[in-house]
C-alpha cells in the first residue's frame, strides 16, 4: 500500500460516508465501470472500451468526491472491501467477486498541497515524488530511478510485470485553475502532464477524473481529447449518481421523520423549495445532496451549500459585466427564467466578458440550471443569496434600489398604507425594468416579487398555491406564527377590490386557520391584499382588508 498507489485512505472515506444515517447507496455505478475494465476481449465491446476515460463534472458538493472514494475502494487492493460492498447494490451484480480488490489504483486528490506552496513546481513535484516512491515499493524489481518521468516508470512496469495495469481515479482535476500560485503556463504545463500520464498509454485500464470545470480542450485541441465528459446539462450517462433524485429524497426524509418522532422542523415540501431545481438533460429533477443532509442532520431548512467553496460569491461573476447582467438579474430574481447560450467550456476562463460567459460560468459552479436554451435561479437557497446580493451592491442600479424599497412595501402593507404601496409599484414601473411593460398577471406577478424581496426574511412567500376553492397569487406564511398572514391577489384590466372580493368569496382564508374543532397554527392576523393594474392609463391600485383579527 502507498500514498497514492493502492491507499488505504480512500476506503476509510467511503466507509465513513456509508457509515452516515443520511448515506444514499449509488455502487450500482461500478456496475457500469466493471465491463470497462474487464479483461475479457469478448465481455468488452469497442465501444465500452472508447469509455474508458471518463471526466465527471458538477458543481461543488454533488458527491463527485464520493464516487471516487467509492470507486478506488472497490477496485483498489489496498484494502479489502468485500464485506462492505456486498451489502451494497453492487453485491448482486455480475463481476461483483471478478473485480473487487482486483485491481492497482492510483488514487490522486489534486487538492492537496505542499506546506506553504507558492509556485506549480513546488505542487507538481510533490505528486510525481509521491507517486514514484510509492511504485518503487510495490515493485522493486523495476529500474527506477528519481529522473525517470512517471509515464515512463508505469510503461516500464507495464513491460515487465504481469500485474502492469493500472485504474486511475483523480478528484478536483481542475483544483489549481483556481488557485494564484499556478499561472497560464502553468496550467498548460498541468494539462501536459496529464496527457503524458494517461493518452495512448497500454498501463491504463480506465480513468475516473472529476472536477467542477470542463475539461479545456480547445488548449491546442488535442491533450485530453480522450475523455469522454460528463457534464449535468449536456449528458444524461451516470447523471443519476451525483445529487439526489425524487425518490432518494423521499427515502431520506422518512428516515428523518422515524428518527424525528417528537420535534421536525423539516417538511419534504420544504427540502424541495430550498434544494430543488437542478435538473438533468433528460428533465430529471436534482437536489442538492450535501444541503439535503445537512438540513436533515440538523432539523432545519437553511443554507448549508452557498456557505462553501471558494466560489460562492455571486457578485464575483456578476460583477464582470453588471450592465449585461443587470436586466437578467431582475427577470430571474423575478422567477422568470432567461434565455442564454450556456458553452460550458466558457467557464474555464477568468475573463468573462460576455452575458452568456458569466451565466455559463454560474451554471457550472451551480449558481444557476440551465433547461430548454434558459437559465433560472433554482431554490431557495440560492434565491436568497442572490437577495441578499442585489440588497448590497448598490451597483447593480434600479434592481438594488427596488430591493431596497422592498422592506417599506412590507410596512405599508401591514399598515394598510395603500398610498405608499401604489407609490412604490410605480416607482417600478418607471425605472428601466424589464418588467416595466407587463401586460398580464403573470408579469404582474414578477414585479410584485421584486418589491416584496425582503419579505422573505420574516415569509415564506408561496406563487398560485392551493386555498379554499381556487389558486390564489401569493400567500405569505410567516416565520413567527403570531405575524400578520397575508394573501396577495393580482388583477391586471380590473380593480384591486375585485381582488379582495375574490380573496373572500374563494375562502383563501382557510390556508391559514386550521381544521374544524383545532386551533390554527398561526394566531396573527389575516390580512386580503389586491393589487391591479390598467393598461389603458398605466396606473396601479392597492387595497388591503383585514379578514381577521386573529387566527382561530
Amino acid at each position: 500500500m502507498g500514498i497514492y498507489l493502492n491507499s488505504k485512505t480512500p476506503f476509510q472515506l467511503f466507509c465513513n460516508e456509508a457509515a452516515e444515517t443520511y448515506f444514499i447507496d449509488k455502487s450500482s455505478m461500478l456496475g457500469g465501470l466493471i465491463p470497462l475494465v474487464d479483461s475479457n476481449e469478448e465481455a468488452q465491446t469497442r465501444e465500452e472500451k472508447d469509455y474508458r476515460y471518463l471526466c465527471i463534472t458538477r458543481p461543488r458538493r454533488f458527491g463527485k468526491t464520493m464516487m471516487a472514494t467509492m470507486i478506488a475502494s472497490f477496485f483498489g487492493k489496498g484494502k479489502d472491501s468485500r464485506t462492505v460492498f456486498k451489502k451494497l447494490a453492487i453485491g448482486d451484480c455480475k463481476g461483483f467477486e471478478e473485480h473487487i480488490n482486483r485491481h492497482n489504483v492510483i488514487y490522486i486528490s489534486f487538492n492537496e498541497v505542499p506546506d506553504e506552496c507558492t509556485a506549480y513546481a513546488q505542487y507538481i513535484s510533490r505528486i510525481k515524488r509521491i507517486l514514484r516512491n510509492d511504485l518503487k515499493r510495490a515493485f522493486p524489481n523495476a529500474e527506477i530511478t528519481n529522473d525517470d518521468a512517471i509515464w515512463d516508470i508505469l510503461t516500464q512496469i507495464y513491460e515487465t510485470e504481469e500485474d502492469g495495469r493500472f485504474i486511475f481515479v483523480l478528484d478536483e482535476w481542475d483544483y489549481i485553475f483556481n488557485r494564484g500560485f499556478a499561472n497560464g503556463k502553468d496550467k498548460a504545463a498541468f494539462i501536459e502532464f496529464l496527457s503524458n500520464l494517461l493518452k495512448g498509454k497500454g498501463y491504463v485500464e480506465l480513468v475516473y477524473m472529476t472536477g467542477v470545470l470542463p475539461i479545456a480542450k480547445y488548449s491546442s485541441g488535442s491533450e485530453l481529447n480522450m475523455f469522454c465528459e460528463y457534464t449535468m446539462a449536456a449528458e444524461e450517462k451516470y447523471s443519476e449518481y451525483f445529487g439526489f433524485t425524487e425518490n432518494e429524497v423521499d427515502d431520506l426524509f422518512e428516515r428523518y421523520q422515524r428518527l424525528n418522532p417528537e420535534i421536525q422542523h423539516v417538511t419534504r415540501e420544504g427540502l424541495r423549495l430550498w434544494y430543488d431545481g437542478y435538473q438533468t438533460k433528460s428533465g430529471v429533477r436534482i437536489y442538492n445532496p450535501r444541503s439535503v443532509v445537512f438540513s436533515l442532520m440538523n432539523n432545519n431548512l437553511a443554507g448549508y451549500w452557498t456557505s462553501s467553496g471558494p466560489y460562492d460569491e455571486i457578485f464575483y461573476y456578476i460583477e464582470k459585466d453588471i450592465s449585461q447582467v443587470r436586466d437578467a438579474l431582475a427577470l430571474m430574481i423575478s422567477g422568470i427564467p432567461v434565455p442564454a447560450k450556456v458553452r460550458e467550456y466558457a467557464s474555464t476562463s477568468m475573463n468573462l466578458t460576455t452575458k452568456d460567459e458569466i451565466f455559463s460560468a454560474m451554471v457550472v459552479y451551480g449558481f444557476l440550471n440551465y433547461q430548454d436554451g434558459c437559465v433560472s435561479i433554482p431554490n431557495k437557497e440560492l434565491m436568497d443569496k442572490f437577495a441578499d446580493m442585489v440588497e448590497k451592491e448598490v451597483s447593480l442600479g434600479y434592481v438594488h434600489r427596488l430591493a431596497k424599497e422592498s422592506g417599506r412595501m412590507l410596512e405599508a402593507t401591514k399598515n394598510a398604507d395603500t398610498r405608499t404601496m401604489v407609490e412604490i409599484l410605480e416607482y417600478a414601473h418607471n425605472t428601466e425594468s424589464p418588467l416595466l411593460s407587463y401586460s398580464n398577471e403573470a408579469e404582474l406577478a414578477s414585479i410584485v416579487r421584486l418589491v416584496y424581496l425582503e419579505a422573505r426574511d420574516e415569509y415564506q412567500i408561496e406563487r398560485e398555491d392551493k386555498a379554499g376553492t381556487g389558486y390564489v397569487d401569493f400567500i405569505f406564511y410567516p416565520r413567527r406564527k403570531a405575524d400578520d398572514c397575508i394573501i396577495l391577489e393580482l388583477k391586471v384590466d380590473s380593480t384591486a377590490e375585485e381582488a379582495i372580493r375574490q380573496i373572500r368569496d374563494r375562502g383563501y382564508a382557510l390556508k391559514f386557520q386550521g381544521r374544524l374543532g383545532e386551533t390554527g397554527q398561526y394566531t396573527g392576523r389575516i390580512l386580503a391584499v389586491g393589487i391591479a393594474y390598467r393598461k389603458v392609463d398605466k396606473k396601479h391600485s392597492c387595497a388591503v382588508e383585514v379578514l381577521s383579527g386573529g387566527c382561530t
